[in-house]
Order: C-alpha cells, then structure tokens, then sequence
C-alpha cells in the first residue's frame, strides 16, 4: 500500500492547529484502503499549546528550535524518511492556519500514481476581514485569473515523491521561500512537477506575517500600497 506523508510546520499556532489537523484526518479518511496517511507535527519554538493540541489529536510530533520554517519542513520530512514507521513513498505539506480540503489526499495519491514527481497546488481566502477591497480586488485578478499550468508555489500545498525530494536536496533552511526554492530545484533537475488549482487549500488571510515575505506579508503589502 502506499505510504503518504505529511508534514505540518509549527510555531505557536494553538488558535489554528486543531482546525488545521482535523482537517487533514477527514482528507485521510477519502484515502483509507488505498493508503496509509503518516502526519508528523514539527514544533519550533512553540510556547503554546500547539504540543498539546497534536498529542490529543495522536498526531506524532518533532521538535526543533529554529524559528525557521525551510528547517522545520526538512526535519519533518527527514524524520518521515529517515526515523521509525513506513518510510512514505510521496510526502506533502500544509501549514498550521490552513485547511486541506477532504480530496486532498486523494490529489496527492493521484499525482504519485500518475507518475509525476511533485504536485503544485493553489490556495484561497474566505475571510478577508480586516483588508479592504485591493487586496481582494488583486487576489481576484491577479492570483486567481492565472491559468493552469498556475505560476504560484505554497508549502501549504505541496507534494514530492520521496526519490525527487532526495535526489534535488529538499527544502532549503530558508526563513521564507523554501517552498519555492524546492520547485526550481525539481525543475532545474528536470523533474516533472504538475501544478494544478485542484482541491485548493483554505489559508488564513491574518495580517499580522509570520514570516517576512511570506503570503501574509505579501498581503500586508497590498495592503499598504
């Protein structure tokens, strides 16, 4: 059977990480009989409950300090390949104040057993409060009007067979970015990546960037501007 990872990056996410893993629970369910779903948390720097909220939920967890989410992604991944359990043949990511839709899993099954080497995936915003009529207005025309092949890369929504994540070098210890930087590796070494608007991943719309440049930052700035 099988063996599909995820990988959740964590760093104080208590308000948000129990929607986020419920959410990946129910995407596992569409999955059951056709493959198995490890989910592996990685607490960095948590000071929060985000520990607790994945222990009663009996999702495993690894915890770095790095405050540095290209870090947090590759231990996750590494400790999926590399530690105890089935080692997973294809690994996906999320972020904690996401949401995968129930197909999820079922998309990422799809790409591995079609052969392709990573899934590119899109997000969406549904609560937009708090940002006026630009911000919607730019992610309307200009985010959602691309056509698919789509030009967006999210670590909340990414897969990669584990041959390529290991052949092109992983996620990059990158602060922000290592999202990105993983699929031009995969491109640059001739991979092939299949990007697609399917099943899309319900992200947060906060303002407040956990990372500078990151999609909440690029928000804020729209917002500014």
């Amino acid at each position: 059977m099988t063996v599909l990872g995820v990988v959740v990056p964590v760093h104080d996410e208590q308000e948000l990480l129990g929607d986020c893993l419920d959410a990946i629970s129910r995407a596992a369910r569409w999955v059951r009989g056709r493959a198995a779903v490890r989910t592996l948390v990685v607490l960095d720097s948590c000071r929060d409950a985000s520990r607790e909220i994945a222990r009663d939920r009996g999702v495993d967890q690894f915890a770095v300090a790095a405050r540095n989410v290209g870090v947090a992604r590759d231990a996750g991944v590494r400790t999926l390949i590399d530690g105890p359990g089935a080692v997973p043949d294809w690994i996906a990511t999320t972020d904690a104040d996401s949401q995968v839709p129930p197909d999820w899993l079922l998309a990422q099954l799809a790409a591995y057993d079609h052969g392709v080497d990573a899934r590119v995936g899109a997000v969406y915003v549904d609560d937009w409060d708090g940002h006026g009529s630009s911000t919607r207005d730019w992610f309307r025309d200009v985010y959602d009007a691309a056509d698919d092949p789509h030009p967006h890369v999210h670590g909340a929504n990414l897969g990669v067979r584990r041959e390529a994540y290991e052949r092109c070098g992983g996620f990059a210890g990158l602060a922000v970015g290592e999202d990105v930087a993983l699929v031009a590796a995969l491109d640059a070494g001739g991979f092939t990546v299949h990007r697609s608007r399917r099943s899309p991943v319900l992200t947060s719309g906060r303002r407040i960037a956990r990372a500078h440049g990151g999609f909440a930052a690029r928000l804020g700035e729209l917002e500014a501007g």
